[in-house]
């Protein structure tokens, strides 16, 4: 590899798969995707480790094939965290501007924010990520950047992400135990939102539905900041476990009915159509019609929407999204969510696919790997970065995150 290109790899550990890729950029800045892995994963429920073993060998197997297709060692990765532990609170924080001609430096920046996170937040918990959202200049609002500006006194809005202590340690744990650094830990729907929103849709206001096996991921953005976060503890692998029960066939022949045939609204399916279920203990095959398959899908898909959208209404900029919602992961590409999602939420639905990256990206042109491109994009630009001080470690620099200080006892 030349010495102009470094190398940034994301790491998605989901409840179903955990994947990983690797993209280098040039000395152009031009993202190129060179590896992808994919590996089952086993030892999470809901985002969270419940297994350790199990979770440091699926990400061994998934970092090995990316690995391999790149032809470059993977040292370190950009994890992504989920799971219904995952709070996220609004704050503002106040203070007097401290030069004496009152132009406002970096370190007001740095203190506002401070200022913002000095939050009770229970012992269990830590902050993930502080994201400023806009800062107030005497009572000038809708200021993105303050920097240079003369004023008094200096307020910022920001979006705290908190997160359980040990799910977070967890997640560090299994990825150090298969033998990688953690540069850095971003929540999951901050990292899809990379991938897959414009920049358009960001300041219209937009929802972002990541649906993925264990968890439904919930980003609320408006005028370019990130307003509510929310994760759902429902995903795909409710929608099968509903398909198993109700059919009264083995999980993994459910996930594969689910696939093959599944669709989220009943009312597209023809009531002619049948498909052929495997029996369990070895009982006859038996044909069922598809639109009883719909029918069991529907209801659980509509109550994920519901949840969804009432963490969405939990904002009073709800009414504003003119972006209206973007499903991404794996479970959106069920025939049939894009107009129930219309139903639920009674805005305009799309589909998202990661974007903005060359090399390989044909190969993650696929709404299941918008979290894991996202990560590469959030390593890779510091843009992405900035605006994310992570662990509520300030450092001056970077106003980004010491893994060593945030995780001392895991050493």
């Amino acid at each position: 590899m030349a010495q102009t290109t470094k190398t940034h790899v994301g790491l998605d550990i989901g409840t179903t798969k955990i994947s990983c890729i690797v993209a280098d950029m040039n000395g152009g800045g031009e993202l190129r995707i060179v590896g992808v892995g994919n590996a089952p994963s086993e030892g999470l429920r809901r985002g969270v480790v419940v297994d350790l073993e199990k979770t440091v060998q699926s990400i061994q197997r998934a970092v090995d094939e990316a690995e391999r297709m790149a032809g470059v060692p993977v040292k370190g990765v950009t994890a992504g965290i989920a799971g219904d532990h995952i709070r996220s609170i609004n704050s503002r924080g106040v203070i007097a501007v401290s030069r004496k001609d009152n132009e406002i430096g970096p370190a007001d920046v740095s203190r506002v924010v401070e200022a913002a996170q000095a939050v009770a937040i229970p012992v269990d918990r830590e902050i993930i990520h502080v994201i400023p959202q806009e800062f107030i200049v005497d009572d000038q609002d809708g200021i993105k950047d303050p920097v240079g500006m003369s004023g008094v006194r200096l307020e910022a809005e920001v979006h705290i992400i908190t997160g359980a202590v040990t799910s977070a340690q967890n997640i560090c744990r299994a990825i150090q135990r298969a033998g990688l650094k953690v540069h850095d830990l971003v929540l999951e729907p901050l990292a899809s939102s990379h991938a897959v929103l414009g920049r358009d849709e960001r300041d219209l206001g937009v929802a972002l539905l990541d649906i993925g096996g264990g968890t439904t991921d919930v980003a609320v953005f408006f005028e370019g900041s990130i307003r509510h976060t929310a994760i759902i503890p429902f995903g795909g692998s409710n929608v099968t476990n509903d398909i198993a029960i109700g059919l009264r066939t083995p999980i993994d022949k459910a996930e594969a009915i689910k696939i093959q045939h599944g669709c989220a609204l009943a009312a597209l399916v023809p009531a002619e159509q049948t498909i052929t279920v495997s029996g369990v203990g070895g009982r006859a095959d038996r044909e069922i019609s598809r639109h009883v398959l719909a029918s069991m899908i529907e209801p659980r898909m509509e109550e994920i929407f519901q949840l969804a959208n009432r963490e969405v209404k939990k904002n009073h900029f709800a009414e504003l999204l003119g972006g209206g919602v973007v499903l991404t992961g794996g479970t959106s590409l069920m025939p049939g969510i894009v107009e129930l999602a219309e139903q639920v939420f009674e805005m305009p639905v799309r589909l998202g696919v990661p974007q903005g990256v060359g090399g390989l990206s044909a190969n993650v042109a696929d709404p299941r790997f918008s979290t894991g491109v996202g990560l590469v994009i959030h390593g890779a630009r510091p843009e992405c970065r900035e605006n994310s001080v992570h662990g509520g470690v300030t450092k001056p620099k970077s106003g980004f995150l010491d893994l060593k200080q945030l995780f001392a006892n895991l050493f």
